[in-house]
């Protein structure tokens, strides 16, 4: 063997070395986790390697499409769209999709992530065309809803599930903000009147509560009052009224005593003079009894009554 020989036979050996390398690689396909490799053989779907490691046969089987299995936000491009009421609105969102069955996925349609950005859009306008204005700001989630539902019908073709649309800002055009904006300003200011008076007028009951009671309360008063003055009166008068039987009996009693009618004769006596003689000082008038001079008389007379009220 010739030194020709044998640098052709070691360069084979490299090639072969290189080549089987080559065929080593190409068979061993390492999947990594929330992923999934949709497998072709001789250009037509054979199966889905799951993550982990899987085997090709090279040239052969190839690595037709790579998705990824988790759950994907898309945002999708702004557009007007125009409410019932003939007013345009700016609407932005996002959706968040995962795919679910990767064979779906790479032959359902040719580009999965475009035709739901396009759905999402023409359902939206659809949507908001059918509400007025002040409703779309009421009825964010009726919006998300329906658009979700109208999503993950179509997506099923696709092997996408549609988890959720949010919208992200509903704008107006500037002059509509500001009527708004006045119409707020006026419901607030309305509000606050409302409140004033309702204020004002709870005032006005608690005042008219208060005066009430109080007037309640002082009749009440008044009228304890008056039980307690009549009550207080009509015990002083059992009271004289007693004390005045005791005295009575009292006299009566020292008039049967030895004396008594000497000191009874003696006391009428004195008060006769004496009532005489203030009325000489209270009046110029003096109006004198006919029988002034039987004074006497008009004792023993004034002494028979209390001979009866002494016997009797």
């Amino acid at each position: 063997m010739t030194f020709l020989d044998s640098d052709f036979s070691l360069f084979v050996s490299i090639i072969g070395a290189a080549l089987a390398f080559v065929i080593v690689v190409k068979s061993i396909a390492i999947v990594p986790q929330q992923n999934a490799w949709v497998i072709e053989r001789l250009g037509k779907y054979d199966r889905t390697l799951s993550p982990g490691a899987g085997f090709l046969i090279p040239f052969i089987e190839r690595i037709a499409y790579k998705h990824l299995l988790k759950e994907v936000p898309l945002d999708v491009p702004s557009q007007v769209c125009i409410t019932k009421d003939n007013t345009q609105l700016q609407v932005d969102g996002v959706i968040y999709f995962q795919v679910t069955d990767p064979m779906r996925a790479s032959y359902g349609s040719s580009n999965y992530i475009f035709a739901i950005t396009q759905l999402a859009q023409t359902t939206l306008r659809s949507v908001i065309g059918k509400m007025e204005l002040d409703r779309t700001f009421e009825e964010r989630e009726l919006i998300n809803s329906t658009v979700v539902a109208a999503l993950d019908d179509a997506a099923l073709n696709w092997g996408v599930k549609v988890l959720r649309y949010e919208i992200k800002d509903l704008t107006p055009p500037n002059e509509i903000l500001r009527a708004m904006q006045a119409q707020i300003t006026a419901e607030r200011e309305k509000r606050a009147l409302i409140a004033a008076s309702e204020g004002r007028r709870q005032e006005q009951i608690n005042i008219a509560t208060g005066e009430r009671e109080a007037f309640i309360a002082r009749s009440e008063g008044e009228k304890q009052a008056q039980i307690n003055k009549a009550q207080g009166e009509a015990q002083a008068v059992l009271l004289v009224a007693e004390a005045t039987a005791k005295a009575i009996s009292h006299v009566a009693q020292s008039i049967n005593q030895p004396g008594g009618i000497e000191a009874v004769n003696l006391s009428v006596a004195e008060r006769y003079v004496d009532a005489f003689a203030n009325l000489a000082k209270e009046s110029n008038t003096l109006i004198l009894p006919s029988n002034l001079s039987d004074i006497g008389g008009l004792i023993a007379s004034a002494m028979k009554v209390v001979d009866k009220a002494g016997s009797s």
